[in-house]
C-alpha cells in the first residue's frame, strides 16, 4: 500500500514540473509568433514559415544586439534603434511576399522605398556624429546596413549580404584593437551585431537563395499592399539600397507577346528575300548627295534616347545639396585634434601635442598639415591633395577613402594602414625603416626610402597578387607584370 501511495505521489510531482516545463515552453512561443493565430496548427496560415524564421532572428541576434546596445549607450543606442526599425521596415515587406505574388519592376520599387529611406536615416546618422567617441561603432553599422538591400539582390543575395558585412570589418576589428582586455562589453557588441548578419545570410540560403521568395497565390503586390499582421514591434522597417531601375511594364498579354515574337523569327528566317520588301533610294533623294534636301523644313526623325538609368529618389539628399559649406575646423576636442574641411590651407601647425592625444584629419583638400611632438595615432579620412609631416607616433597612422595624399616621417611610426586609397606616397625617416604598412582595397602607392646622399629611392607597393592551392592551403605571391 505504502509502495503506491508513494508511486501516485512521484506522479503528481512530475506532472507539475511537466506542466511548468509546457508553460515555459508556450510563453517562448508566444514570444516568437508575437501575436494570436500565428502559431500552432495555423502556422502555415497565418504567416509563412520563412516569416517565423525571420522573426527568430530577430528574437535572437537582433535581441542581443539591441541589448547590448542599450548597456553602451549614447550613440550607439540611438543607432541600434534605427537598425531596428530598418530590420522591422523587412519583416514587413516579407510578410507581403509570403501573401502576393511578385509585382512589377516599378511597383517593387515603391515597396523597397521604406527601406531604402531607413538605410539612409542610419547613414546619415554616422555623417552627422563625424566627432562621436564611438565613431568606429557608427561606422561598422553604417558601412553594412546596406545589406537589408539584399531583398532586391537576384540571383545572389547572400553573397551580398557577405560583401557588406565585410566592409564593417575594417573598424568593428578597429573596436576590438582598442577594447581587447579593456572593455568586455564594447567586444560583446562586435559580435552581436556581426552574428545579425551571419545569420541573416544563413537564412537566405535557406529561404532565398536566388532571390526574395514571393508567393505563388493571392493578388500581386501594389505599392499599397498590406500584411494583415502588424510586426513584432517597432516603427515601419527601413529597405534595402536602391532597387535595379524599373523595367517597363508590359501592355500586352503573354500571349501576344508570343505571337509576336513568332512572327519576328518567321521575317528573320525568310533569308535574302526578308530585303524584298525595301523601296529603292535613288541618288537625289539621299541629303549627302542632294544639299536641298537638308535646307527643307519639316520635322526630323531621330532615333530612340539612349537609356538612362533614372536616379533613385530614395537616395537624394536635398539637404546636402542646399546646406551650406561645412567650416573648417582646427582645433582641440578633449584628446582629439580635429582637423576638418580644410582647402587650400598650406601652413596648418599642430604644436602643442601630448602623447594622448589623436589627430583625426577630415575631408581636407589641397593643403598641407605639421604635427610636432609624439602623439597617439593619426588617422586620414576622405582627403585629396593633402600633404602631413609629423615627428613620432606611437601607435598607427591610417589613411582612409583618400586620393593623392603623400606623407613624412620625421622620426619614428611603428605601423601605417592604407584603405581605400588611390595615390598615396609615405616617405620614411632613416629612424622608421622598421614600419609596417599594411594596405587594402589601394593603389598608386608608394614608399620612398632615405638614401645616404639625402634623396629617396621610390619603391612601388604591389596591387596584383598571384594566388594557387599547394594542395595543403591558398599561398598567395606578388605578380610582377613584366613591362
Amino acid at each position: 500500500m505504502r509502495t503506491l501511495l508513494r508511486s501516485r505521489l512521484w506522479t503528481a510531482v512530475d506532472m507539475e514540473r511537466l506542466v511548468e516545463r509546457l508553460e515555459k515552453a508556450v510563453e517562448r512561443l508566444e514570444t516568437v509568433c508575437q501575436g494570436p493565430g500565428m502559431c500552432g496548427d495555423g502556422s502555415s496560415k497565418g504567416v509563412a514559415q520563412y516569416v517565423q524564421a525571420f522573426d527568430a532572428l530577430l528574437a535572437g541576434p537582433v535581441a542581443e544586439y539591441i541589448k547590448i546596445s542599450k548597456e553602451v549607450g549614447g550613440d550607439v543606442q540611438k543607432h541600434a534603434e534605427m537598425v531596428h526599425v530598418g530590420l522591422m521596415s523587412e519583416r514587413a515587406l516579407l510578410v507581403t511576399a509570403s501573401q502576393h505574388q511578385q509585382p512589377a519592376e516599378n511597383a517593387f520599387s515603391s515597396l523597397l522605398k521604406p527601406i531604402s529611406e531607413q538605410i539612409q536615416v542610419v547613414q546619415n546618422f554616422r555623417e552627422k556624429n563625424r566627432g562621436s567617441k564611438l565613431f568606429n561603432h557608427l561606422s561598422a553599422v553604417s558601412e553594412s546596413i546596406p545589406a537589408l538591400g539584399w531583398v532586391a539582390m537576384a540571383p545572389k543575395p547572400g553573397p551580398y549580404v557577405k560583401e557588406m558585412t565585410d566592409a564593417a570589418m575594417f573598424y568593428t576589428n578597429r573596436i576590438l584593437k582598442e577594447y581587447k582586455d579593456v572593455d568586455k562589453k564594447q567586444v560583446d557588441w562586435v559580435k552581436a551585431y556581426l552574428s545579425i548578419w551571419t545569420e541573416l545570410q544563413a537564412y537566405i540560403k535557406e529561404y532565398h537563395t536566388t532571390g526574395l521568395t514571393w508567393s505563388k497565390t493571392g493578388p500581386v503586390a501594389t505599392e499599397g499592399a498590406k500584411s494583415p499582421s502588424a510586426p513584432p514591434a517597432g516603427a515601419a522597417p527601413p529597405p534595402p539600397g536602391p532597387p535595379p531601375p524599373p523595367a517597363p511594364a508590359p501592355t500586352s498579354s503573354s500571349t501576344d507577346d508570343s505571337a509576336s515574337r513568332s512572327a519576328l523569327f518567321a521575317q528573320i528566317n525568310r533569308g535574302e528575300g526578308i530585303t524584298s520588301g525595301l523601296r529603292h533610294v535613288s541618288d537625289d533623294m539621299k541629303t549627302h548627295k542632294n544639299p536641298a534636301l537638308k535646307n527643307q523644313g519639316g520635322p526630323v526623325r531621330s532615333g530612340p534616347k539612349p537609356f538612362t538609368a533614372p536616379k533613385p529618389a530614395c537616395n537624394a539628399n536635398p539637404s546636402q545639396k542646399t546646406s551650406p559649406k561645412a567650416p573648417a575646423l582646427l582645433e582641440l576636442e578633449g584628446k582629439k585634434w580635429r582637423v576638418e574641411n580644410q582647402e587650400n590651407a598650406t601652413n596648418l601647425v599642430i604644436s602643442d601635442t601630448e602623447l594622448k592625444q589623436v589627430a583625426y584629419v577630415f575631408k581636407c583638400t589641397n593643403s598641407t598639415l605639421q604635427i610636432k611632438g609624439k602623439i597617439n595615432s593619426i588617422t586620414l579620412d576622405n582627403c585629396k591633395k593633402l600633404g602631413l609631416v609629423f615627428d613620432d607616433v606611437v601607435g598607427i597612422v591610417e589613411i582612409i577613402n583618400s586620393r593623392d595624399v603623400k606623407v613624412q616621417v620625421m622620426g619614428k611610426v611603428p605601423t601605417i594602414s592604407i584603405n581605400k586609397t588611390d595615390g598615396c606616397h609615405v616617405y620614411l625617416s632613416k629612424n622608421s625603416l622598421d614600419c609596417e604598412i599594411v594596405s587594402a582595397k589601394s593603389s598608386e602607392m608608394n614608399v620612398l626610402i632615405p638614401t645616404e646622399g639625402g634623396d629617396f629611392t621610390e619603391f612601388p607597393v604591389p596591387e596584383q597578387f598571384k594566388t594557387v592551392w599547394n594542395g595543403q592551403k591558398l599561398v598567395t605571391t606578388v605578380t610582377e607584370i613584366a613591362g
